[in-house]
């Protein structure tokens, strides 16, 4: 029988996902990591992308996390991010607007802020389409 670690998904809206995995890879800023039960503690930022859990029984599950924050412990991963949506849920129109209105905000603005602002928000729609890709791929 495969070890296993309880994970939780959170969001500011909800509670996204709470259940049982054997596997868990995540966007960590620093690079993808893969967590297995009885991982080292650990807690590192999120960048937007696509949160792939192995579910105890080997089915798979995709969130899309907006960035945020992960903890591991032995046999807990905590994700805590300010939008998170399950993978067949994204909306690749919205995902293709924001990343054009966000490339546009960067060639208007001049401010450091504003471009910064809006540089997070075409990463952000940059890895929703990405991860819409991935889905259409995983289908095929």
């Amino acid at each position: 029988m495969a070890m296993t670690m309880h994970v939780d998904i959170v969001s500011a809206e909800s509670e996204l996902f709470s259940g049982v995995a054997e596997v868990v890879v995540a966007p960590a800023v620093m690079g993808e990591v893969g967590i297995y039960p009885r991982h080292t503690p650990l807690l590192t930022p999120l960048k937007p992308g696509e949160i792939h859990i192995t579910k105890q029984g080997g089915e798979d599950e995709y969130i899309y996390v907006s960035g945020g924050m992960m903890e591991v412990q032995p046999h807990t991963v905590t994700i805590l991010s300010d939008t998170a949506v399950r993978a067949h849920d994204l909306d690749e129109a919205a995902a293709m607007e924001a990343k054009q209105a966000a490339e546009d905000a960067i060639a208007d603005r001049e401010g450091d802020m504003e471009i910064a602002e809006a540089q997070a928000k075409l990463a952000e729609a940059v890895a929703q389409l990405q991860m819409i890709d991935n889905l259409r791929r995983r289908k095929r």
